[in-house]
């Protein structure tokens, strides 16, 4: 009776039903051999049953019962890892947006604050910022009346003065001519507001253009007031 043959299961009892020995093939197409190959099938396959589970180390036996323990255990590797390198991808993402952001000198060049109760009525006070001239008028009744009062069909840039103010009293803008970027003159002109003596541009005290060739109003930056007596711009 011949035994029957077992089905490999794993490449362990595969490589067993690999005969063994320098058994040699000849092809040709003629009756003298043209060719002879060694099949060298008495190579030494490795043995990795060190490696392997307990549950699959016998190929003889089915692995079904390890299989769901198998299965965590690669589902936790695979989780694991991928946490890992979430975490990884999110800490190099994060480096490099903080590169690219400004830098604490600059940040601390970004916002100015200036305290209120150190300009008296009807002065204008210049301050650096962010390297540009920065005024800050401390307006009396009469000159807020007198803005307020202003036709703005009659002006080349028509802007209201409660447009260009958050508080009436207080007038902030950047001190640079719309013409050709020169600094205005506080207090002077015309109109008794700013005055660029490089090409004879005046402003009201509103920083509205009035006379000359500048074309645009003096700019109003982003302001505000955080305290009753504290400006902060930027």
């Amino acid at each position: 009776a011949v035994a029957p043959q077992k089905l490999a299961q794993t490449s362990y009892s595969l490589s067993k039903l690999v005969p063994t020995g320098a058994d040699r093939v000849s092809f040709s197409l003629c009756a003298a051999p043209a060719q002879v190959r060694f099949a060298h099938t008495d190579v030494q396959i490795p043995d990795f049953s060190a490696y392997r589970k307990d549950g699959t180390k016998d190929s003889s036996s089915s692995s079904e019962p390890s299989y769901a323990g198998r299965r965590t255990f690669t589902y936790l590797i695979a989780g694991g890892g991928s946490v890992a390198a979430a975490y990884g991808a999110k800490s190099l993402v994060g480096e490099f947006v903080s590169s690219l952001a400004a830098s604490a000198d600059v940040l601390a060049l970004a916002k100015i604050e200036i305290k209120l109760g150190d300009i008296p009525v009807g002065k204008n006070v210049t301050f650096k910022w962010r390297g540009k001239p920065l005024f800050v008028r401390h307006r009396s009744a009469e000159e807020i009346a007198a803005e307020e009062a202003v036709d703005i069909n009659q002006l080349r840039h028509q802007e209201h003065d409660s447009e260009r103010v958050k508080n009436s009293e207080w007038l902030v803008l950047l001190g640079i001519c719309t013409h050709l970027g020169c600094v205005p003159i506080a207090n002077a002109g015309d109109y008794g507001g700013y005055y660029c003596p490089c090409h004879g541009s005046h402003y009201d005290a509103s920083g509205r253009i009035r006379k000359g060739p500048a074309p645009l109003n003096l700019e109003v930056p982003e302001y505000a007031f955080p305290e009753d007596n504290l400006l902060v711009v930027g």
